[in-house]
């Protein structure tokens, strides 16, 4: 009897190592081209193992018992995107206020960033106390439905309460002195970064004072916290570096930013998210962009909001603005600057400010996102390995998120189209999976 229990135990063993396990449960994704973020050229006819919502293998011809097998021939396989600049909770039909946040509307947000592809948001700074009572560890333990939030929490503005008054939770310290109490009542929640808006709104507000942004840059790193800051100008971003800022969380638009500052952001190890389709939103519905009657992009709306950006007295109202050759001119600097910061060896991260703002939609913008970071002289891989790995670290979670690896989540989305030959072929969604389950067909099914 022991000796047909040991033939037994034999037979099993040769016949794993065969075929590297018994994998009941596993799905083998076959036959893909992969991207995997990571900047490598692509990979063609791959094999993917995943076991327990995780990534095993990715190699030709993975010989498997028990996995459950879908065959990708012709298709493409690229991480999900993250967001690491975004807004949720707010926005209902054509409005933007607090008075939207509510537990249904922040799934609702989560739920249509994932069937675009984006596994993971981070909230920069407008967020309300509903979600630190359990929702955020929740949606980043993937026990509710959609992408998984990220939070800044409360966000630091001037004492002024005009810029940003519908984020009424915003902390406005008067003086330095009062810091460090207010970081502790945010640090009580557990930001993902401390945001600060350091900026004039186009000359009709009052810049945060740099002793104060200093302090918080103090008061945040004290906790092992870093800072990300909404700015405009290029002397700004200069200051905001030599303090020791962490992110810098839109383009410097006011002028080209010379080596200097380059230098600097590249030795204090800045992240840049350039938020180009922000910058595109303020002066686009003036005329009528390529992508507005595209169904990829109308899904994404708000109820209401393509009616009002269609509408003639909309389009007039833009041109007529004292802003509109400002709007242009800043986009058509931030673009070059995108270029210029990149080449620098300066890490860029996908982020897009959606969701503050009805005309900045959710899921959509952040394909519009990689398609203008192309057209500012970015390649197709290096455009999404912004908006998956880069964006990853930004957060602090590519230890196991953002690009496809031996190790990582399995959160992917499959595409009927090489995005390596056309940036916008992120677009052409077949299905989102999440920790190795298939959770969407896309915005348009």
């Amino acid at each position: 009897m022991k000796k047909i229990l040991l033939l037994l135990q034999m037979s099993s063993l040769l016949f794993c190592a065969g075929s590297h396990a018994q994998h009941t449960g596993s799905i083998l994704l076959k036959n893909a081209s992969v991207i995997d973020g990571t900047g490598s050229a692509v990979r063609s006819n791959m094999d993917i193992l995943i076991t327990s919502g995780k990534i095993m293998a990715i190699q030709k011809d993975i010989k498997v018992s028990g996995a459950r097998e879908v065959d990708l021939s012709g298709k493409t396989v690229m991480p999900s995107l993250i967001c690491a600049h975004a807004h949720v909770g707010t926005l209902k039909g054509t409005t933007s206020s607090a008075d939207n946040y509510t537990r249904g509307n922040l799934l609702r947000h989560l739920k249509k960033y994932e069937d675009y592809g984006v596994s993971t948001v981070l909230a920069m700074g407008t967020d309300r106390p509903l979600i630190f009572n359990g929702f955020i560890d929740s949606t980043q333990a993937g026990l509710l439905p959609g992408a998984r939030l990220y939070s800044a929490g409360y966000g630091f503005n001037t004492p002024d309460p005009n810029p940003g008054s519908w984020m009424n939770l915003l902390l406005r310290p008067n003086s330095p002195d009062e810091v460090p109490a207010m970081m502790a009542q945010l640090a009580a929640v557990k930001p993902t970064v401390v945001k600060i808006w350091v900026d004039d709104h186009g000359g009709n507000a009052q810049k945060m004072k740099p002793e104060i942004y200093k302090a918080i840059i103090r008061e945040a790193h004290l906790r092992n916290i870093g800072v990300a800051a909404h700015l405009f100008y290029a002397e700004d971003a200069r200051k905001l570096t030599e303090a020791g800022i962490d992110i810098i969380a839109h383009s410097i638009r006011d002028k080209e930013v010379d080596q200097d500052l380059l230098v600097k952001m590249k030795e204090k190890n800045v992240t840049y998210i350039p938020t180009l389709s922000l910058d595109e939103y303020q002066f686009v519905y003036a005329d009528r962009p390529d992508w507005v009657d595209d169904a990829f992009f109308k899904a994404s709306l708000e109820p209401g909001v393509f009616e009002m950006i269609t509408d003639k007295s909309y389009s007039e109202k833009i041109k007529s603005s004292p802003d509109y050759q400002r709007n242009m001119a800043a986009f058509k600097t931030a673009m070059v600057n995108l270029k210029k910061i990149y080449d620098a060896g300066i890490k860029v991260a996908l982020g897009t400010d959606s969701g503050a703002f009805p005309i900045r939609t959710q899921g959509f913008t952040e394909h519009l996102e990689m398609e203008l970071m192309v057209k500012a002289g970015l390649t197709p891989a290096q455009a999404i390995t912004i908006s998956t790995r880069n964006a990853a670290r930004a957060l602090q979670i590519d230890h196991d998120k953002g690009t496809l690896e031996k190790g990582k989540v399995a959160d992917l989305i499959i595409l009927s189209a090489n995005p390596a030959d056309d940036i916008r072929n992120t677009r052409k969604i077949e299905s989102v999976w999440k920790e190795g389950k298939e959770v969407s067909k896309g915005p348009l099914q």
